[in-house]
């Protein structure tokens, strides 16, 4: 007989992964897929498909849940589009993954997925509300108060990578986004003079920003001001976050975050400034709990919730 499972599934614009997991957020099988953009949408959905067939031969599913990268609406299951992907525009991804598993599905933004999956599992267990924030390929916010994903109009959420600095139309993602940190660094390795011309071998394809930690370690004072200023970039927009919100606790995750306790505490040191006085110091900020994992996990939070809303008697989170 088929084990019963909750289903999670992160649509990324790098990374798909898919994965078999439980209530208590712990994943017991994975499957990560390399996205391919020449494929656009439909590549995405026949990786899915794929191995969805595989598992349906040892699981069923009590529900499915989607962190998906890009605006949707969450009570259709549709997606609004995605800014990386061609191919997603106003997909019923909801009702096609319930065809596909038999098994009702939710779809959430990636980052608000992730968001409810820190808040129950992760560094946010214990705030309430809880704001978390991932810098990677691009930059996304999710806000989750009394235990429940904060939704605006749809297909708003917490659009906080598309947050302005100014009125010309710099956004957070364009400062402060993995890429963006990534050509900064590739920067300054080629001008030389820095310790990352040493560590960003000619021609590395991304990821370059995870170098900045190791050149600040050595002292590099040309990777201690790009790490500095993309943080002082971000503490000032969340200072908006925080006057608006006021969370408890803000979380830092995305690729950018595994530079570590650096970029936390850069940021943690600029945000009182940006701040008015009745607010300071400001909350928190920590670090991502769950890592690479947290859509996954995230998606599973979802999906957990689904399961408890239409149980016969309803449950707490």
């Amino acid at each position: 007989m088929a084990a019963s499972r909750l289903l999670g599934i992160e649509v990324g614009a790098t990374k798909l992964q898919l994965v078999i997991g439980d209530a208590t957020g712990r994943i017991h099988q994975r499957e990560r897929r390399t996205v391919d953009r020449s494929r656009a949408a439909a590549g995405i959905r026949e990786q899915i498909a794929q191995v969805i067939a595989q598992w349906r031969m040892s699981f069923e599913w009590q529900a499915v849940g989607v962190g998906f990268g890009g605006p949707v609406d969450g009570k259709t299951g549709r997606i609004a589009r995605s800014c990386h992907i061609e191919g997603w525009d106003d997909f019923p991804l909801g009702d096609w993954l319930a065809k596909l598993t038999n098994a009702p599905v939710i779809v959430e933004n990636d980052t608000n997925a992730a968001a409810l999956g820190e808040s129950i599992f992760g560094a946010g267990c214990d705030a309430n509300p809880v704001f978390y924030t991932n810098s990677g390929s691009g930059v996304g916010g999710g806000l989750v108060v009394d235990g429940r994903i904060y939704h605006g109009a749809t297909p708003g959420e917490a659009e906080f990578g598309h947050l302005r600095f100014d009125k010309s139309g710099t956004i957070v993602e364009d400062r402060c986004s993995g890429w963006a940190l990534d050509r900064r660094v590739r920067a300054a390795a080629v001008a030389g003079g820095s310790v990352l011309s040493d560590l960003v071998p000619p021609g590395t394809g991304g990821g370059e920003a995870r170098q900045l930690s190791a050149a600040i370690m050595q002292g590099d004072p040309i990777a201690e001001a790009i790490l500095t200023g993309a943080a002082d970039d971000l503490a000032f927009a969340l200072s908006h976050v925080v006057h608006l919100f006021h969370p408890q606790v803000v979380i830092l995750g995305g690729g950018v975050s595994l530079i570590g306790e650096p970029w936390r505490a850069a940021i943690a040191r600029a945000l009182p400034r940006y701040l008015m006085t009745a607010f300071q110091p400001g909350p928190p900020v920590r670090l991502s709990a769950l890592g690479e994992n947290v859509v996954p996990v995230g998606a599973l939070a979802c999906a957990r919730k689904l399961v408890r809303s239409v149980a016969p008697t309803r449950q707490p989170a």
